[in-house]
């Protein structure tokens, strides 16, 4: 053993013999428990930043530890190789995307491995390659024939930058997320994938099946899924023409579940793609303009409802389903026609989005519920009672007068059925999933369109519909439209000229079933083998807190799909996850004018933010100024302020880089980067180091003679020491606190640096430096395996990584004496040491008798004894 610690030469020495030994490859072994941990693939955009480095060390060292406690473990890793990135990269290089993603897949594979993590590399997948997307085109083939999937015409966000269409949290401020350009809402063809089928079993399973999820992933889930059960109903209207003749007769259908405030609604807003919005617009040039001018704002409800509430008026009226009262028509901005029928009922009263737009245009306020304990209603300022949805009375509302608001709802709903207008029924916020995007890479879609067949499947024979990766973008559109070898192909029916669709599908298929395809990544028969029975579903699941509602979604739709065509036998995928925070480049803000200051880092802040980790607000903590809020800089290649993994891993070495990122901060929480704790986790290291050189002969010697250092008879307090850091230890590993194992390994050194120079030092050391080694191990897993051997350990307890997980010995927990506090008076005079089998009147005889009580009760008569067990005893005199 060398006297310098060399992180370099260490961890290539330990890799080296890992490689060669190929320890991390894994077969499925019904004789022993079964842990598969996964972390969320990454996409390969060419380096990994430190938020890589602390979510791969936290499955590390996770299944490192179960490993040493007997499972058969699994941990693999692949990557998330199509999407538009890798096109935009291949525009500004003029290179085929293929060959960018290959490259950047060799780099980061290697800065993986220098991280020293446990992946079986046998299992390696990239979802680029035809032998993982032809199982992507024969699944879509199966939900086709399954009636799961369709092609249907929808309005869409088209980027007519990058020439795409985009999903609706793709949308930012009515931008594209990538190009920036104003979104085009378009009508055109494409595949959806029926996810509102399974909307109730997702719902119910997130609530129910769902107990090793964070409760605001799970949250967020059922938010997105957006059960509502309430009332469809109509508002006859009839449409005349110039000379007042009627034309037709139609209804609009709105739904809604306030039913109760139906005689409060003063006028109806329709979606700028509704029939009726269409036909106003037919007549007017302003209305045409304002739909226009809505084709370009965002499309997503939150955007919706934050941007400011425009409307224009259709000219026209329907009338209201029980008073026949007529009610006008707007068109509204924030009225989104994916939801519902694309139509709301204005109850500007009770509804805070209504109010703001009926103050904007100076439309009626009509209160119909009056809220109990709370002041009349006022039309000039919003308060929140007013949309009360449980407790109340109806005013204003003829004969429901008085009524509460649950017999409200069921006796208006009830008599919008005997009218034939309505009926009771339930809705849902989650949309089917549309896969269609009209870029190059990605998984083809396999259909060929014929003119006398139209959309023909291609046949499962022919799959995989392999994509030409020999294609260089340039940026005009999808480039397979130009492909002609690609695009012409015979009709797989009738044989004539046809043409290959050339719409790719979204990568989020990609991602959500590529945990099943790791349990048997090399079959060539079918989309998952037998050993996906072994493996799922996965014991641990990693990720990122922003993949909490679509990846997961999308994952846990598809595991339930293959479970009905009888692929697997499991409803739920993933049994536990953690979300694990982000790592943080010291973020700055600006100082609002005059502060004083031009920036303050985030150190110096106090941050308020709100549950989705959004900023609110920021104060200098010193000054306590109010500061303009710049942002946090998150780690990450695309802005170039990460701290490079692989230039620290050459200066420190991995094991402390893995061990600051553990030691930081708890998993789940944020990491604000510091230098300082990258070198205080160095030093420990060293620290480490440096014991076991200066103790070798000593511990070699003790292992030598055979005397092991598991069942030691001598120094008691040392050994009850060593196990009740080790029981916290063993705690927070099973409840993945890996900071506070971190600190408890850190306890394990100081003590073990402390041991008294007496006859029982080098027993001591052995087993000190023993428990040690294993419990550091899942962190720095280089180093300690190198003393591990170096030391002797590995001949008698085995290889590190199969060692023996320590356990404490609970019979060095027993003490022998208790330490009692000695109270006079309800005042701490002294300490009493009592044995741990004594009696409540021995250590009362004890405290009596002791000259602390001698002094401070000055004579006085005892009047009562308080003794709490291990604790304390007082005397009051």
């Amino acid at each position: 053993m060398t006297p310098d610690f060399n992180p370099t030469e260490i961890e290539r020495s330990a890799q080296k013999a890992w490689a060669q030994a190929d320890v991390y490859r894994v077969t499925e072994d019904p004789s022993r428990p079964k842990f598969y941990a996964c972390s969320m693939l990454p996409y390969p955009s060419g380096k990994l930043h430190m938020g890589h480095v602390r979510n791969y060390t936290i499955n590390d060292m996770l299944t490192r530890h179960k490993r040493m406690k007997g499972f058969n473990v699994l941990m693999p890793m692949g990557w998330d190789a199509f999407g538009l990135p890798a096109e935009n990269a291949a525009i500004k290089h003029k290179i085929p995307p293929a060959q960018w993603t290959q490259e950047n897949i060799a780099y980061m594979k290697g800065q993986m491995q220098a991280l020293g993590l446990a992946i079986d590399w046998s299992r390696e997948i990239a979802t680029c390659k035809p032998e993982y997307y032809r199982w992507n085109q024969w699944l879509f083939l199966k939900m086709l024939e399954a009636g799961i999937a369709e092609r249907r015409t929808q309005v869409v966000n088209w980027d007519p930058v990058d020439h795409t269409v985009l999903a609706n949290e793709q949308v930012i401020d009515g931008k594209g997320w990538r190009s920036g350009a104003p979104v085009e809402k378009r009508e055109i063809p494409g595949y959806y994938l029926l996810i509102s089928r399974y909307a109730q079993e997702l719902l119910d399973h997130v609530q129910t099946e769902l107990p090793g999820w964070p409760e605001r992933v799970r949250v967020m889930q059922e938010h997105w899924i957006g059960k509502s059960e309430g009332v469809r109903f109509a508002f006859p209207h009839e449409i005349v023409d110039a000379q007042g003749r009627l034309v037709s007769e139609g209804r609009l259908h709105v739904f809604t579940t306030r039913a109760d405030t139906l005689m409060g609604v003063t006028y109806c807003a329709v979606a700028p793609e509704h029939p009726l919005a269409q036909l106003a617009a037919q007549d007017s040039q302003e209305v045409a303009d304002f739909i226009q001018e809505c084709n370009t704002g965002g499309t997503t409800e939150a955007q919706r409802a934050t941007q400011v509430k425009k409307g224009i008026f259709t000219g026209r009226y329907v009338r209201h389903p029980l008073t026949a009262e007529p009610v006008p028509v707007w068109v509204g901005n924030y009225v989104l026609f994916s939801y519902g029928d694309g139509a709301v009922m204005g109850v500007p009263a009770h509804d805070e989005r209504d109010f703001a737009f009926a103050k904007r245009y100076g439309l009626p306020i009509k209160a119909v519920v009056e809220a109990p304990g709370h002041a009349p209603f006022d039309a000039s300022v919003w308060h929140d009672f007013y949309s009360e949805k449980t407790h109340g009375t109806l005013i204003e509302s003829g004969r429901y007068n008085r009524l509460n608001l649950p017999q409200a709802r069921e006796a208006i709903a009830s008599d919008l059925q005997a009218v034939g207008l309505g009926e009771i029924k339930t809705t849902w916020r989650l949309r089917d999933w549309g896969i269609s995007r009209q870029r190059y890479w990605g998984t083809p879609i396999p259909i060929i369109h014929c003119d006398e067949h139209g959309a023909v499947p291609v046949p499962e024979s022919d799959l995989p519909v392999i994509l030409p990766e020999d294609v260089v973008p340039d940026g005009s559109g999808n480039p397979l439209t130009q492909h002609a070898d690609f695009v012409h192909v015979p009709c797989p029916l009738c044989g004539r000229a046809a043409r290959r669709e050339t719409d790719t599908m979204d990568t989020f298929v990609d991602s959500s079933w590529y945990f099943m395809r790791y349990c048997d990544p090399h079959n060539t028969q079918t989309m998952v083998g037998q050993a996906a029975a072994y493996w799922l579903p996965m014991d641990q699941y990693i990720g990122g807190i922003e993949h909490a509602i679509l990846h997961l979604l999308y994952a846990r739709f598809w595991t339930k799909v293959m479970r009905d065509l009888d692929l697997l036998k499991i409803h739920e995928p993933f049994v536990h996850l953690l979300t694990q925070g982000m790592v943080l480049n010291e973020a700055f803000v600006r100082t609002n004018e005059g502060a004083g200051k031009d920036y303050f880092w985030a150190h110096d802040l106090d941050i308020v933010r709100d549950e989705h980790m959004a900023v609110l607000s920021a104060t200098t903590k010193k000054e306590g100024l109010p500061v303009q809020y710049e942002g946090w800089t998150t780690m990450s290649k695309s802005k170039n302020n990460g701290v490079d993994p692989q230039t620290l891993i050459q200066q420190l070495g991995a094991d402390t880089a893995r061990l600051f990122v553990m030691f930081a901060s708890p998993p789940e929480q944020t990491l604000e980067w510091n230098d300082a704790g990258v070198d205080g986790a160095h030093r420990f290291l060293r620290r480490v180091w440096a014991f076991a050189v200066a103790n070798q002969s000593e511990i070699a010697g003790v292992l030598a003679l055979g005397e092991g250092h598991l069942s030691f008879k001598t120094s008691k307090n040392i050994q009850r020491d060593f196990y009740t850091v080790l029981r916290q230890i063993n705690f927070d590993y099973e409840r993945m606190q890996f900071n506070t194992v971190i600190s408890g390994c850190m306890k394990l050194m100081n003590l073990v640096e402390k041991l008294p120079q007496d006859s029982h030092r080098s027993s001591m050391a052995c087993l000190g430096m023993s428990l040690l080694l294993r419990v550091l191990y899942p962190a720095c897993p280089h180093m300690t395996w190198v003393l591990w051997a170096e030391l002797g350990y590995a001949q008698r307890l085995g290889d590190l990584l199969d060692a023996p997980w320590p356990e404490v010995d609970e019979s060095a927990l027993v003490q022998d004496e208790l330490s009692y506090m000695l109270q006079v008076n309800g005042k701490l005079r002294g300490e009493l040491r009592v044995s741990a089998t004594a009696e409540r009147t021995a250590v009362e005889a004890l405290a009596l008798a002791s000259p602390e009580f001698a002094k401070f009760s000055q004579g006085a008569s005892v009047k009562k004894i308080i003794v709490v067990p291990g604790r304390l005893v007082n005397i009051v005199c």
